[in-house]
């Protein structure tokens, strides 16, 4: 078999493969913002105990991988892999945003409070827009990031992008070939992911 005709013949099973790839980290990186803003406000906060809190997150959540399987927890593939990621994800935005919500001028703050918003709304409307226009390139980073961990989300039998891979080779044999396309297509994606992310990044630094 020519690689074309191997390429014909795998394309389509490794396209499938990187749209469950693309859904895990899409559903992943939602939760993942959103446990990161929330963790980051969280380590901000005047209050000790939630200071504590993000602090265990942080430290113990990054590598916190296998809790489900060590507590005998049951749940399918695509749910334990979105979990992980997110949860792994979220540890790292959260240190990205609060880094974000910390370059923010102080005087943003003083400005908002005069003018007699709130704390809640001086921190949703004034302080996190900026914030996270600022970590906007680490965000970013971190979703290629998270896109790249899906691949080890197929020792759990999800038959996302590099699962698909790895069952062509143990058709075929033809290893180098197939982990050739597995690479261009992973290339293809965080290479768009990269460039869009810099023409928004371009247009936000015009808007301000």
């Amino acid at each position: 078999m020519s690689f074309f005709e191997l390429m014909q013949e795998s394309l389509p099973i490794l396209l499938q493969g990187l749209v469950l790839t693309l859904e895990l980290a899409g559903l992943s990186l939602a939760i993942a913002m959103v446990i990161g803003v929330f963790a980051a406000l969280m380590g901000l906060s005047k209050h000790r105990i939630l200071r504590l809190i993000n602090q265990a997150f942080v430290a113990i959540i990054r590598c916190s991988l296998g809790v489900t399987g060590a507590l005998g927890i049951r749940m399918s593939a695509f749910t334990a892999g979105v979990i992980a990621l997110s949860l792994n994800a979220g540890g790292y935005l959260s240190e990205i945003f609060r880094g974000g919500i910390q370059a923010v001028d102080p005087g943003q703050t003083e400005a908002a409070r005069s003018l007699g918003l709130s704390a809640r709304q001086t921190t949703w409307r004034i302080i996190l827009p900026q914030a996270i226009r600022i970590c906007l390139p680490s965000v970013v980073n971190q979703w290629c990031i998270t896109i790249k961990d899906t691949s080890i989300i197929c020792v759990i039998g999800l038959a996302e992008l590099t699962r698909m891979g790895q069952q062509i080779i143990a058709r075929t044999y033809r290893s180098f070939e197939v982990w050739l396309m597995v690479f261009v297509l992973y290339f293809v994606v965080i290479y768009a992911i990269t460039v869009v992310s810099r023409i928004v990044e371009r247009k936000v630094s015009l808007d301000g």
